[in-house]
């Protein structure tokens, strides 16, 4: 049963997001969050968000609460802020304890649940390195089955390690470069140690970038395609992303 369509007046003035609304003539069953990368905005995945155009589904583009330093731009979901010593880049593995509370509680229960009366199995995230390391802290934080985490170029967090109540049931798609990747034998491991669900899609390329063609971008298509409470099934131009 479809949900009540989110406004930003439902969420908390700190919260920052974009809603891009179902098309027109939709029900609004499921909820696909999107979270973007380190040191990026909510701008670009808002963007993503209207080119996927997915059926009977509203998104909602949350940005990272905390700017980066130095006037450098973006935002970040870290608890932290961590440099590699080595190479002096920022890691994106700084605790997520702040961001998880805030996702999984006032974005999920109290809002998206709670007043706006959708189900967890249908609510769904994407997330791109440190927003994806992020999905994946918030779906091991809930003892639920949500619709399923996409998480491109981000591993589980340091923090999560084995869950004493047994494996998360939310399936997990992760996807990454088949080099340069922080998606490794060991990264992938970890994940299904707590997830018992785990798809994973290594591209041909190098590096964890964005999707940018049709082949890169299927995997995605076809994992939502299962799990979307939806009777139209994903439109075919949807799978082109820009």
């Amino acid at each position: 049963m479809p949900g009540r369509l989110p406004a930003p007046s439902d969420f908390p003035a700190h919260l920052h997001l974009n809603i891009t609304l179902p098309p027109p003539h939709n029900a609004a069953t499921n909820v696909l969050v999107l979270l973007h990368g380190l040191g990026d905005t909510k701008t670009s995945f808002t963007k993503l968000a209207e080119n996927l155009s997915l059926p009977d589904t509203v998104c909602l583009s949350l940005e990272a609460p905390t700017p980066l330093p130095f006037d450098l731009g973006g935002y970040h979901w870290g608890d932290d802020i961590l440099f590699d010593q080595t190479s002096g880049l920022m890691l994106p593995d700084a605790g997520f304890t702040k961001t998880t509370n805030i996702i999984a509680n006032e974005v999920l229960q109290d809002v998206l649940i709670s007043q706006c009366g959708y189900r967890a199995r249908f609510i769904f995230f994407l997330g791109f390195g440190q927003g994806g390391m992020t999905a994946l802290s918030v779906a091991t934080a809930r003892s639920d089955e949500l619709g399923g985490v996409i998480s491109i170029g981000g591993p589980l967090p340091s923090a999560v390690s084995d869950r004493s109540k047994g494996r998360s049931r939310t399936p997990v798609l992760v996807l990454g470069g088949s080099s340069v990747t922080c998606i490794t034998a060991s990264t992938l491991a970890k994940v299904k140690e707590v997830f018992l669900d785990v798809e994973y899609k290594k591209w041909s390329r190098s590096g964890d970038a964005m999707p940018r063609t049709r082949e890169e971008m299927l995997p995605v298509m076809k994992f939502l395609a299962r799990r979307l409470c939806s009777r139209r099934g994903v439109p075919e131009g949807s799978i082109e992303v820009g």
